[in-house]
């Protein structure tokens, strides 16, 4: 499957949990794509952050609120619970600080959303036994030596993670390795993307 149409399953899910005519910041929101989504079919009122000035700019030509720079750094300066939902797909992984982001998220947001590739995925798990090196594919695109700060997660990592810091998890999405079906079994080695609605 195209890596746009499991980007489109990503946003439906997204979007069922926001609630119309709400506040929603997107940590890492790229070129706008899931904010803009958004705009349309929940009329939210949107702010994206990202550390790359070509997406901010591309935000900017969809009409988005988008800041340019670091994501603690702007969290830091908003006030608590200023937004209804904080989202934060597909970027935790290239968190240099994930706790520290998702504390702030979860203080200035009602809710946060976070997405992930799941790293414990059966395939993911095989690559690196039989081949011992970083994966490449439509997914996993940059060599070690482009990559962001990586900080690979599974299912488990992040559920123990939440239960370690006393995150409540109000509800949860895994999705087979085709990104469109869901897992309901064995998620740590069958999900290939996993989606949490947390709260404190």
């Amino acid at each position: 499957m195209p890596l746009v149409a499991k980007r489109t399953v990503d946003m439906e899910i997204i979007g069922d949990w926001v609630e119309p005519s709400t506040r929603v910041l997107d940590l890492g929101c790229g070129d706008g794509a899931l904010l803009d989504y958004l705009v349309q079919q929940k009329k939210i009122s949107a702010v994206g952050v990202d550390l790359d000035f070509n997406k901010i700019t591309a935000c900017v030509r969809r009409g988005l609120a988008a800041y340019q720079g670091d994501l603690t750094q702007f969290l830091r300066a908003v006030p608590d619970r200023h937004f209804d939902r904080v989202i934060c797909s597909r970027t935790v992984h290239e968190l240099a600080n994930p706790t520290e982001v998702i504390n702030e998220a979860l203080r200035v947001g009602r809710t946060l959303t976070v997405g992930f590739v799941n790293h414990g995925f059966w395939k993911n798990r095989v690559h690196a036994l039989l081949h011992g090196r970083k994966i490449r594919n439509e997914v996993y695109k940059t060599e070690w030596f482009d990559s962001r700060p990586a900080n690979p997660v599974s299912v488990a990592d992040f559920e123990s993670f939440c239960a370690a810091k006393n995150i409540r998890i109000a509800r949860r999405a895994h999705l087979a390795g085709d990104w469109r079906t869901p897992c309901r079994t064995l998620p740590n080695l069958l999900a290939g993307f996993a989606l949490y609605d947390l709260a404190r």
